[in-house]
């Protein structure tokens, strides 16, 4: 819930400390931000757009699959390395699937969830009693309060390394998942995907120099077997839902065994 989170929380306009006010944020200087009947509130300036963020439809796709436990192992891998953690900030929450693992891991810890989809904020903002959701771009100053997060979860989202360093506390220690060149294996090549970089991870590393260190990586590798239908869904919840038209991806999928083995491939990284 917001009334969680919210000593972390600063407006978005004037950096002011916020405040819940009935059914809705107000700093000292007057700005105000309603809360969402959903529960999540909306911090994004008023300029903002919301650009790429995730559809409906995208973020309904990414519900079912991870609900199905397809990525069960790298979600098990973050809760247990971040389950000492008290105050965790999950940047591109998305659902809050994550996140939701993490709390349950860690009965003591508290989560927010910013992402600029308020589709995908409203899901978070139900995933789990101490998820604080909230509408928020991650390539602008975060409403959030310097040093208030011991841990940052960013999970195939944007890096934003400065802000992520104000905000975390001495000690704290970011989070990254990225997906390895392995990741989705054949399946990219059979359905005209976009491919991972092959650098990805260097380019992570490189992009976060001078605000963070690494600290250790873990390499995680699983496979799923997985049905025409939980491949389609598997497209929709990434950047190739916009890649291939629906028509087509359905036709190429037809031509791939039922179901297909899709390799996984994933790294968390460490970061101080």
């Amino acid at each position: 819930m917001l009334s969680d989170v919210v000593d972390h929380l600063v407006c978005p306009v004037c950096t002011g400390d916020l405040a819940l006010t009935g059914r809705g944020l107000r700093c000292p200087a007057g700005h105000a931000f309603d809360i969402a009947r959903q529960g999540y509130a909306n911090l994004l300036p008023g300029d903002a757009r919301p650009g790429t963020a995730d559809t409906p439809e995208m973020v309904a796709a990414r519900d079912r699959f991870l609900g199905a436990g397809r990525f069960a192992a790298l979600t098990g891998l973050i809760a247990e390395t971040l389950a000492d953690r008290t105050h965790v900030l999950d940047a591109g929450a998305g659902t809050g699937h994550y996140l939701k693992a993490v709390l349950d891991a860690a009965p003591d810890a508290t989560g927010l969830a910013l992402d600029i989809s308020k589709h995908a904020a409203r899901r978070a903002a139900r995933a789990h009693p101490r998820i604080g959701a909230v509408v928020a771009d991650l390539w602008r100053p975060l409403p959030v309060r310097s040093g208030a997060m011991d841990a940052i979860l960013n999970v195939f989202a944007p890096r934003n390394p400065a802000e992520y360093r104000r905000v975390l506390s001495p000690g704290g220690a970011l989070y990254t998942v990225t997906p390895s060149p392995r990741h989705f294996g054949p399946l990219i090549g059979e359905l005209g995907l976009i491919s991972v970089d092959g650098q990805k991870t260097e380019r992570t590393d490189k992009a976060l120099a001078g605000h963070f260190t690494l600290d250790r990586r873990h390499d995680l590798e699983t496979e799923a077997p997985l049905g025409h239908e939980e491949i389609e869904t598997l497209v929709g919840m990434g950047p190739s839902a916009h890649h291939v038209p629906p028509d087509e991806l359905r036709r190429r999928i037809a031509k791939l065994p039922d179901p297909f083995p899709v390799p996984l491939s994933f790294v968390l990284s460490v970061y101080r």
